[in-house]
């Protein structure tokens, strides 16, 4: 059977927008990339469905019996990928992070593992995949019910960020907007309130937030803050409390003051506003494709197509001429 995802027309008009850049990520050569334990049918169906869609081109990393014994339960032809024999998950991590190593993905993605063991092979400090940038989350957002594409950031790694790595997170979630072809984005810093106190002190990260890209210590992005939710995403909120900029009421990312209140935004949007969110790492040495287990093929397909956009764009990077 195809293993190319096909949407109803009432779909595609409700995930309008991942439709969108899956439809820009075609248009481009398939991405090799390291599938981690793709070892249930959702996972192996999200990376075969990606590669029959062009997205990208599987190497699949895990116990060779059990993925075939998946593939063949559920009808999904990966006779042309190359398999990587491991015994068990966590040997697959480690085989994933050895191959990328080697230059033989530019993109690694979660397969049926955890999340936990997948990232300490990814963060370990001396094989692992770190670069100077901090590593970060963005869930890459398709809300029915908002116009823009909407990313929120750090919901799944940095637990209490600092003011040093929000600027991390934050520029990570800048690049990978502009890299997807969507444009200089408008970054709402989300606190409680929508104006600066010493009682909560994500307000005064946001203020210095917000001067630091004043001062080009973040560059590609047009950021406000602190802004409550509701005044950075319903314009009519924020013209209520008075708050003239470009960013209130129509934020395009929203950076979170801690992983805690990003999880929970997200999961919010998703079970409340039936929203979906593909989920991608970045700042390791190549981006990650994470999505949760629960995630439907549809959520890894987007996933798959955001951080082939990236890896392309990346491409562009290294061949630049030094200065």
């Amino acid at each position: 059977m195809s293993t190319a995802l096909k949407l109803s027309s009432k779909e595609q008009v409700q995930h309008a927008k991942y439709e969108r850049l899956i439809a820009r990520a075609k248009k481009l050569s398939p991405i090799s990339t390291v599938v981690v334990h793709p070892c249930d049918e959702t996972s192996l169906h999200g990376a075969t469905g990606a590669a029959a869609a062009g997205l990208i081109t599987p190497i699949l990393v895990g116990p060779e019996a059990k993925i075939r014994a998946v593939a063949e339960t559920h009808g999904l032809n990966i006779s042309g990928f190359e398999i990587v024999n491991t015994a068990h998950s966590e040997e697959a991590a480690a085989k994933g992070v050895e191959l990328i190593h080697k230059a033989r993905g530019e993109l690694l993605m979660k397969g049926s593992l955890h999340t936990d063991e997948l990232m300490r092979v990814v963060t370990a400090s001396a094989t692992g995949l770190r670069t100077a940038r901090r590593i970060s989350h963005v869930f890459v957002m398709d809300i029915p019910a908002y116009a823009e594409t909407l990313f929120i950031t750090d919901a799944a790694i940095n637990i209490f960020p600092d003011l040093g790595v929000k600027r991390d997170i934050i520029q990570n979630a800048i690049d990978l907007h502009v890299e997807c072809g969507l444009g200089q984005p408008r970054v709402a810093i989300l606190s409680a309130v929508e104006t600066v106190t010493a009682k909560i002190p994500s307000t005064i990260e946001a203020a210095a937030l917000c001067k630091m890209a004043e001062r080009g210590q973040i560059t590609g992005g047009i950021l406000d803050g602190p802004l409550a939710f509701d005044n950075a995403v319903d314009l009519e909120a924020a013209k209520i409390k008075g708050i003239k900029s470009e960013v209130a009421g129509r934020a395009q990312i929203l950076v979170a003051p801690n992983l805690e209140a990003g999880n929970m935004l997200a999961k919010n949007l998703s079970f409340m506003s039936k929203a979906d969110a593909a989920g991608i790492v970045l700042g390791a040495r190549v981006p990650i494709i994470l999505t949760s287990r629960a995630d439907s093929v549809r959520t890894r397909m987007a996933s798959c197509a955001v951080a082939a956009l990236y890896a392309h764009a990346r491409r562009r990077w290294t061949a630049l001429p030094a200065a």
